[in-house]
């Protein structure tokens, strides 16, 4: 529970460490704080530095401009920037999910309307929305104030005892955990419950902090900051619109957005607005059509368990591909349980087995509140494949292939599993004893396609393969563990790396991927086929990872974020001119 003992807040019997000591030292300096190395602080001091805290995690609107001379690109300071923390000078509006109890002010501790909460915390990737809005996926918000789905170890065992024993509807603890980043506040202000974190939150750029999202459904502006609900919660890494090649939305089909689930035995899910993109509509209309619509969690049926990254003891392909199917995820879903024979009832449907206190030793969800509550819970109850931490995820709709693919980064799962190949989980009794541990150290990229590429909404099965493998090696194309995803304007895909270093002994950094299907070999005449090669563009410092890249819009910049270990404390941005359009 909580942050590692290196990178650790302060308590009332210890000392900050880490980053959190040299953000102490900063307060410290502007006489804010005063002893922060002492290992005794008061009630008055720790709020005073978690309240500061609170105020360094979230995001920031920036306007970047480039100095036509020195060709230098430079915040400007004179355009309104914005700050959105994760104080509650921060509101979003939580949308297609119901809230445990209302959230509070920070400062005064009043009592918010009843669908808004305070701030944003552990925000990961995200996508700009073709209406100009920005999503940003909230991944580890289990460390600030407690995991809710505390029932699973980091080696996906169940634990009795945690509000999700079977026999009775499953009833999380929603109190912040004590030991968590900010749980140990003695303010009890400056405490939240732990269902309002771990969202797709929705920030409208230059909108100040404050301006919390109304939907024109509800006689709003439709305009300002959101959570987006209505796809649940759950350690969210990255997510996806399906777009045309142009980047707008496709006219008569609803809008759709994959998410990505960053732990080991993660999933991917689905999420397919109600009511249909009509071309003319207005950006308060476009926003209206998120407020609700049908979740999905994608189930990998041929993927060898064990594994996480074969089918029948090979890597599939494009030749030869695994098949899953994409399954409702609410308890009025009329879908068979992936593991409804092997619990002896075949006929049995998601929905009835969600509800069923008992169903694979796992307590039942009451409503399908409770199911968007805990996602992994709810798809380890059913069965669903476990997959090998879903990283980034990208909608390329100008693939080099000629037709619109799904890309998802694997970076990679050596932890034990929570179910056995039929989807049945193991007694918590022998877990240890009996639940294989994954050994895929390197990752891969793999392709989701669905099998209604003219309408990836009405698909409701699908193909996937693997089209890169990490390398542990000193090779020259030697790479492993990808994360980040990006394409060009040719729909060239690059990546990002997280764990190099310790596969490889190479520095992490970023790569272009060969995927255009005229280099393989033989198509263009070259000795050596370059198709499904990783080629090193940028190694960052050591011990540091590459994170955010992003062309600019003439494609002739890369933007990168390096994201340095804890105990520097640094986070920088730095870009990359390039000579020209193509890698």
């Amino acid at each position: 529970m909580g942050t590692p003992i290196e990178n650790r807040p302060p308590t009332a019997t210890s000392a900050p460490t880490g980053q959190h000591l040299s953000l102490a030292r900063s307060l410290q300096a502007r006489g804010i704080l005063t002893d922060v190395s002492s290992n005794r602080w008061n009630d008055a001091d720790l709020s005073t530095y978690l309240r500061y805290a609170k105020r360094q995690i979230g995001g920031s609107w920036l306007r970047v401009v480039k100095d036509a001379q020195s060709g230098a690109w430079r915040v400007d300071h004179s355009a309104p920037n914005r700050r959105y923390d994760a104080t509650s000078n921060t509101l979003f509006t939580l949308v297609g999910q119901r809230l445990h109890s209302p959230d509070h002010d920070d400062f005064s501790g009043a009592v918010l309307t009843d669908t808004v909460v305070s701030g944003t915390l552990a925000n990961c990737s995200g996508v700009q929305t073709p209406w100009g809005t920005i999503l940003s996926a909230e991944e580890n918000a289990q460390g600030f104030y407690g995991d809710l789905e505390q029932a699973w170890t980091g080696d996906n065992k169940f634990i009795r005892g945690t509000g999700f024993d079977p026999g009775e509807f499953i009833t999380p603890d929603f109190v912040a955990h004590p030991l968590s980043v900010f749980g140990g506040n003695p303010d009890a202000n400056g405490l939240h419950q732990r269902d309002l974190y771990g969202y797709l939150v929705e920030v409208d750029p230059g909108e100040p902090p404050n301006a919390f999202y109304t939907s024109m459904v509800d006689g709003g502006a439709g305009s300002g900051h959101r959570k987006l609900g209505g796809l649940g919660r759950a350690r969210w890494e990255d997510v996806t619109f399906v777009v045309d090649a142009s980047g707008n939305l496709i006219d008569g089909q609803p809008i759709v957005l994959y998410a990505s689930q960053d732990r080991a035995s993660g999933r991917i899910y689905k999420w397919v607005s109600k009511t249909p993109f009509a071309q003319g509509m207005s950006r308060v209309q476009i926003r209206a059509l998120l407020d609700e619509g049908t979740l999905y969690v994608a189930h990998f049926q041929d993927l060898d368990y064990d594994t996480g990254w074969t089918v029948n003891g090979v890597m599939p392909t494009e030749d030869n591909p695994g098949h899953g199917r994409w399954i409702e995820l609410s308890i009025a879903s009329k879908d068979i349980a992936p593991n409804a024979v092997a619990l002896g009832h075949p006929g049995t449907t998601v929905g009835e087995a969600l509800q069923d206190v008992t169903w694979n030793g796992i307590g039942g969800f009451a409503s399908n509140e409770e199911v968007r509550m805990a996602l992994f819970t709810a798809a380890n109850k059913i069965g669903v494949a476990e997959l090998n931490r879903p990283e980034n995820i990208l909608w390329n709709p100008t693939d080099p292939s000629g037709e619109p693919r799904l890309y998802i980064a694997f970076t990679g799962h050596t932890r034990q599993v929570a179910l056995n190949s039929r989807g049945v989980l193991f007694d918590p009794d022998t877990h240890a004893e009996e639940a294989p541990t994954r050994s895929d150290r390197v990752g891969s990229i793999f392709v989701l396609r669905e099998n209604s590429l003219g309408n990836p909404a009405n698909s409701h099965t699908f193909s996937y393969f693997a089209v890169w493998r990490g390398i542990e090696g000193a090779g020259l194309f030697a790479a492993a563990n990808p994360d980040n995803l990006m394409t060009d304007i040719d729909g060239g895909l690059w990546f990002t790396t997280d764990g190099n270093r310790r596969v490889n002994g190479t520095d992490d950094g970023l790569y272009y991927l060969d995927l255009d299907p005229d280099h393989r070999q033989g198509k263009t005449g070259i000795i050596t086929s370059t198709f499904g090669l990783a080629f090193r563009v940028v190694t960052v410092p050591n011990d540091s990872e590459p994170t955010g890249p992003a062309f600019s819009s003439n494609l002739k910049t890369i933007f990168l974020s390096l994201q340095r270990p804890a105990a520097i404390a640094e986070k920088r941005r730095i870009y990359l001119p390039l000579l020209g359009r193509n890698p």
